[in-house]
């Protein structure tokens, strides 16, 4: 069956996310006009620098029930990983592609900072796979009027 554009998009995203280097969680990010693909992204440690890790460094993985410990690299948030959608954004503005009116497909919602940074590239249209724990940046995005909106 052909897919819609949009399910050949968030195709293209969920592809992307394989190359993700973050142990903690793998997102994809594309950039369309006009249903075409014009930059793409995924989430990782800065070019150049070493893969973020987010082994179990509390000794629970060795219980039946593992249980990790607030301070457990396994629980804590990722400091060091780009977002799959910044990172698309940066390869856009460093080989000077416009995203003014352009769509985002992306694995997961964005979190706040990211939507700041949708909205001010000019950004029309944003659609996810997975919603991200805070509705914060959807939200903000869609008071900015862009149309959000999780696939279905």
């Amino acid at each position: 069956m052909r897919p819609s554009r949009d399910e050949m998009l968030m195709n293209i995203a969920l592809e992307a996310a394989k190359r993700s280097t973050c142990s903690r969680a793998s997102v994809g990010a594309v950039i369309s006009r006009d249903g075409r693909p014009i930059s793409l992204g995924y989430n990782g440690a800065p070019a150049g620098l070493p893969h973020c890790t987010h082994e179990c460094n509390c000794g629970a993985e060795l219980f039946p029930k593992p249980e990790h410990l607030n301070i457990c690299a396994s629980v804590q948030p990722c400091l060091i990983s780009v977002h799959a959608e910044v990172n698309a954004l940066a390869f856009a503005a460093r080989h000077g592609v416009a995203t003014d009116q352009a769509e985002l497909h992306i694995t997961f919602s964005p979190c706040l900072n990211c939507s700041m940074l949708i909205i001010n590239a000019g950004i029309i249209r944003v659609c996810w796979d997975q919603s991200y724990r805070v509705s914060d940046g959807v939200d903000l995005m869609k008071n900015a009027g862009i149309d959000a909106r999780m696939m279905v």
